[in-house]
Order: C-alpha cells, then structure tokens, then sequence
C-alpha cells in the first residue's frame, strides 16, 4: 500500500452548510434497493470506455485495495437536506485511477457505474478533483455494507448521489449521458453551493435533455 496522502476541504463547522442543508451528528443510512452481498473472489473494479489506448483494465478487490492510498477529510452533503461535517475518508483516490487507466483526449464526463447496474455521470473535472476518493474507511474504520463497502465514490464538493456506493467501475464518456438518479428528476450537475438538486433547476448546458 503506498504512503497516505492526507487532503482537507471541510472544516467541521456548522457555518459551512450550504443553503437548505441540516447539521446531521449521526449517518443515517439512505440508499435505492438491497443491499448487495459482497463476494470478494467475484469482485473486480473497471475502468471501461475511451481509454488512451483503447483497453480495458481491471483490478481484483485485493489488488484495488494495494492501489495508491489517501485520506481526505471532507463533508458530505445529501440531497435529503442533511449534511455530516469534517469526516475522515480513506481509500483510493480517483485521480489514481485516471493516473492508472488514463481517458483519451477527447473524454468530458464518466460514468460511475456500481452493483445492481446503478450510475452516476459527472463531468470529468469533478471527478478528476484533488478531494473525490473511493472509499473504504471512514474516520479509521471499514465502511460497513450498509454504508457502500467494499468501496463508495466521496465527491465533497457535489450532493452525496454523485458519489454511488457499492462502485464496480468507470466508464470514460466523450459526451455527456444522465446516470440512474439523473434520468429520474435530479439536476445533471449536483453542486450543493448552488442547490442544485433537480433537473427543473437546470441552466441551458448543465446536461443533456431527459
């Protein structure tokens, strides 16, 4: 495992809730569907798509688990108007993936693809941000089932959707193509700051028509 990189982009302090947000103290446990049952043997994580050369790649849950490794403190701000300040993430970053399967040139967006084929899109640079990760631990422990493990995409600076629990992979996207919640009413972009929290919101290039 190589050394942790310790990153910070959340204070812990309630000022800085973004407008229509709620201090939440405990983790409350939201999700779409059952939870999955983890077969680490079956396991793998892929990166799919306009690659640079054109390959897929893919790592077994034992060889994702060796990759670069960091921890980011950072909020997470759920759509359902709770926020929890000043966590602890650690896990992979996602630059290390874009470092390790690079996009091609022409790449804009991904597509976060997790188990139960659940998605999320953003934009290339929100996910290519100093502070997304994939996480295993929070505040120094696994995450458990119930909150994502074995890995969840943390976006600290997008609503808590834009990061699925339960990840399997990347998908490179050369143009824009709405995830699960996006297709169902939630805005394209996500940006708490902004509360941009559904499609109605959206400005003229926030996203492809529904």
């Amino acid at each position: 495992m190589a050394h942790p990189v310790e990153r910070a982009s959340g204070t812990g302090a309630a000022a800085d809730l973004p407008p229509g947000q709620r201090l939440q103290r405990g983790w409350p446990v939201t999700h779409y569907g059952p939870v999955p049952k983890f077969r680490p043997e079956r396991w793998d994580f892929r990166v799919f798509g306009a690659t640079a050369d054109g390959d897929k790649r893919s790592w077994t849950h034992e060889e994702f688990t060796a990759l670069p490794y960091a921890t980011v403190v950072a909020d997470l701000h759920c759509v359902t108007k709770f926020s929890m300040l000043g966590a602890e993430w650690g896990g992979v970053p996602a630059c290390a993936i874009l470092d390790l399967a690079p996009p091609a040139p022409g790449v804009t967006h991904v597509m976060v693809w997790a188990e139960y084929g659940f998605s999320a899109n953003l934009r290339l640079a929100d996910f290519a941000d100093d502070d997304a990760i994939f996480a295993i631990h929070k505040d120094g422990e696994l995450l458990t089932a119930e909150h994502g493990f074995p890995a969840r995409l943390v976006v600290p600076h997008l609503y808590a959707w834009k990061g699925p629990k339960w990840v399997r992979g990347v998908e490179y996207m050369t143009a824009d193509r709405r995830g699960f919640w996006e297709q169902r009413g939630y805005h394209n972009v996500g940006d708490p700051w902004k509360e941009q929290r559904y499609s109605y919101q959206e400005e003229p290039g926030d996203g492809p028509e529904i």
